[in-house]
């Protein structure tokens, strides 16, 4: 499993020390980025093939150790909440996990979008302690997204779930 992490969540992780694998981007890679809401840190990690989102609250250091074990067990949280397969995205193997430089604007784009949208919701709900994260989730993999047709990463989902011969 590739992680692309942004800047900000590469400082979080520990700046220069953390070891980067040199691959070419695919559809299957991860995008980390930490957003901070209301002072406290989140993370969005967005799967580049589909814009299936996951945005988790109030994240401390120490939840990212091990970072691999930390995103592995968000997504399938997620996967289990939308009533996906397990095996929907390949390599979710937390020992798999290698960390990777943002390569694509697009998706660093939409993940901005999706940090907006989800700030903007925030606040007309009455702040990220009366938020219902998991609504939030939902929602987020819900919206329509430009890419050349607007979609909805879920739709991407099952779309991809499909091709594989696989149903949800």
């Amino acid at each position: 499993m590739v992680v692309r992490c942004t800047k900000k969540m590469l400082d979080l992780l520990g700046g220069r020390a953390v070891i980067f694998s040199e691959l070419p981007p695919t559809d299957d890679d991860w995008y980390l980025n930490l957003v901070w809401i209301e002072r406290q840190k989140c993370l969005l990690l967005t799967h580049t093939g589909t814009l299936f989102s996951v945005f988790r609250a109030g994240v401390h250091v120490a939840d990212l150790r091990p970072l691999g074990t930390y995103l592995v067990e968000a997504i399938q949280t997620e996967l289990r909440a939308e009533g996906l397969p397990a095996d929907t995205f390949s390599e979710l193997e937390p020992d798999s996990v290698r960390l990777a430089k943002t390569a694509s604007r697009s998706i660093l784009g939409f993940m901005t979008e999706m940090a907006f949208e989800l700030g903007w919701i925030i606040t007309d709900r009455g702040g990220l302690r009366l938020s219902d994260i998991d609504a939030l989730n939902h929602a987020l993999r819900r919206m329509l997204w430009n890419r050349g047709d607007y979609v909805r990463p879920i739709e991407l989902v099952h779309q991809r779930l499909n091709a594989r011969g696989l149903t949800a």
